[in-house]
């Protein structure tokens, strides 16, 4: 893990609140929405990293791309 994120009794209660919302959806199975969430969190991962590379300058990229 990268990064420790701490949260405040308010961010805590809304994430607790979001989580039940998510387990909702998938009746109550929380293997499976725990399935989902690390699908879901893959896909914007790869999309972060798309969007990450195509920021990228022209020269770093050429550079970090192995022609450089």
């Amino acid at each position: 893990m990268d990064h420790i994120v701490r949260l405040d009794s308010r961010q805590e209660a809304a994430l607790q609140a979001t989580a039940d919302k998510f387990i909702a959806l998938h009746k109550g199975d929380t293997v499976k929405a725990l399935k989902e969430m690390i699908v879901l969190n893959g896909h914007l991962q790869q999309r972060l990293d798309a969007l990450s590379g195509s920021r990228q300058k022209p020269l770093e990229r050429l550079v970090n791309s192995g022609f450089g």
